[in-house]
């Protein structure tokens, strides 16, 4: 671990120069002329792209309360989700279109500050402008919730954010990984994240895309996340179809703990939908 402290102590410099090298100016985000959002559509994709597991309130008193509050600890410390409801005091309420755009895209809140990639927005750049548009007005459906986020529990120099700029450069872009851009691609890589769990990831936390879903060590430290490789998962496409709607296994077990919460999200998509889920991941082994 000592190695790594100095190494990620090294990169708060080397952001630092990152930050003026790099311009911190996104292009807005370029919708149709008159684009209305579809707020139906936005709530399918916000039950595709997970929201509601980590960013529901820990004790709510609605459905779709996002108050956040959920720890996840990883070996760099304890996050925790954020309150992005729609308060104007303490969520995103006061936010407009191109803030919730660009922290999807690129990473960053409205000051500019980075979010820890903990916010899986390496894979949420991958989703086109017109869905984070549907899902923003789905968004703005959804009760305010007048609870302050929690701090992230991090220790030096773990909690720099400036570092991140750097990770970023090494790893952003390590969330894309099939060669093939469909629908398939677009729902496991993009919206449901699939790779940010089930791949292990280096001592940096970077993706190792040579195990591609091929699961690793738990970031707390407690067991392991299991592989979805079709090389270890021996499921038929059927079968996995069926554990994405009910979350029973072949073995009459159901599904457990985040995953659960994941079922949750994946019964709510079409048929079709888990379908193509199920056939991006028979496809690996000839990818």
């Amino acid at each position: 671990m000592s190695r790594l402290f100095f190494f990620l102590l090294g990169t708060v410099f080397v952001s630092a120069a990152a930050f003026i090298v790099f311009d911190k100016d996104y292009p807005n985000a370029q919708l149709p002329a008159q684009y209305v959002a579809d707020v139906d559509h936005g709530e399918t994709l916000f039950y595709a792209s997970g929201c509601r597991s980590c960013h529901l309130s820990t004790n709510p008193t609605s459905p779709n309360e996002l108050g956040g509050g959920e720890a996840f600890q990883t070996n760099f410390g304890t996050f925790y989700a954020p309150n992005i409801s729609t308060s104007s005091t303490y969520g995103i309420g006061s936010w407009t279109f191109e803030d919730f755009y660009v922290a999807m895209k690129h990473g960053q809140n409205p000051t500019g500050s980075n979010y820890f990639p903990v916010f899986p927005y390496s894979s949420y750049s991958m989703m086109n402008t017109e869905d984070i548009a549907d899902l923003w007005s789905y968004l703005q459906t959804l009760p305010a919730v007048d609870t302050p986020s929690k701090k992230h529990d991090l220790g030096f120099p773990f909690n720099i954010r400036e570092t991140i700029t750097v990770w970023n450069m090494l790893y952003a872009d390590n969330a894309k990984y099939s060669l093939i851009d469909d629908r398939a691609t677009y729902l496991v890589e993009a919206l449901g994240h699939c790779a940010q769990c089930h791949t292990p990831r280096n001592i940096l936390g970077g993706l190792k895309t040579v195990a591609w879903l091929k699961g690793g060590k738990n970031p707390s430290g407690k067991g392991k996340i299991p592989s979805i490789h079709p090389s270890d998962l021996k499921w038929s496409k059927e079968e996995i179809v069926e554990y994405l709607s009910s979350g029973f296994t072949p073995d009459y077990d159901v599904a457990g703990g985040k995953m659960a919460s994941v079922v949750e999200n994946t019964s709510r998509l079409s048929e079709s939908d888990r379908i193509y889920i199920a056939e991006y991941l028979l496809r690996l082994n000839d990818e």
